[in-house]
């Protein structure tokens, strides 16, 4: 398949070109500048908040993945905004790409949000309610309008929500979940990135939210 992934140049963007890569699909690299360190097969250069590069990037795909969001210090952010990203860089960046998909008529859509949006609010634990509440407020408001607004589209859909993301290398077994249910608090992008794969690839879960968790092996 050949895949759009936009946000690829963040650490979740990183992880699901590199596992989609692995899979043999044809991966486009949708990125404000490549940066030195990671070198994708095809890069885009473009801004997400631009429909007319989003527009010429959906170009030619099978399928997209959204992986938007803003890679700062989330108390800075809350304090003094964001000093490199829009806080709308979700909301926006996604409603340019499914106007994108329909205009090239590009069907399969798969968008990472987070654990603790929507309907998964209440099953947060109540420090994390806390933080997300003080601190995060403000990107949680605008990747609930981004779920909005995927939701609200004619896209063969499928929302990923994860709950804490790290950086750790070890993979272990993912609970996937439409119900919302969770086995830790913490998990692996590379997991959620294979869970991401298995979702462009199967029809299994359109218009679905998922939960996503993570047993250590």
């Amino acid at each position: 398949m050949k895949v759009l992934v936009v946000g690829a140049s963040g650490k979740s963007g990183r992880a699901i070109v590199s596992e989609l890569t692995a899979r043999q699909h044809n991966v486009t690299a949708f990125v404000r500048k490549p940066p030195s360190d990671f070198a994708p097969a095809h890069p885009f250069v473009g801004n997400a908040l631009d429909a007319d590069a989003i527009r010429s990037a959906v170009l030619g795909h099978d399928a997209v993945v959204v992986a938007l969001g803003i890679s700062e210090n989330a108390f800075r952010v809350r304090l003094r905004g964001p000093k490199h990203t829009p806080m709308h860089i979700r909301s926006i960046g996604t409603s340019n790409v499914i106007a994108a998909m329909r205009a090239h008529s590009v069907r399969k859509l798969v968008v990472q949000t987070a654990f603790g949006v929507g309907d998964t609010a209440a099953k947060l634990p109540p420090k994390w309610r806390l933080f997300f509440n003080l601190v995060l407020k403000p990107q949680i408001e605008d990747t609930a309008e981004q779920e909005q607004r995927v939701r609200s589209s004619d896209t063969d859909w499928v929302l990923i929500r994860p709950v804490s993301l790290t950086d750790s290398p070890q993979v272990g077994n993912a609970l996937v979940s439409a119900e919302g249910t969770t086995v830790s608090i913490e998990v692996s992008r590379r997991t959620v990135a294979q869970v991401i794969a298995d979702n462009v690839e199967s029809n299994l879960n359109l218009r679905q939210c998922l939960s996503v968790s993570e047993a250590k092996a």
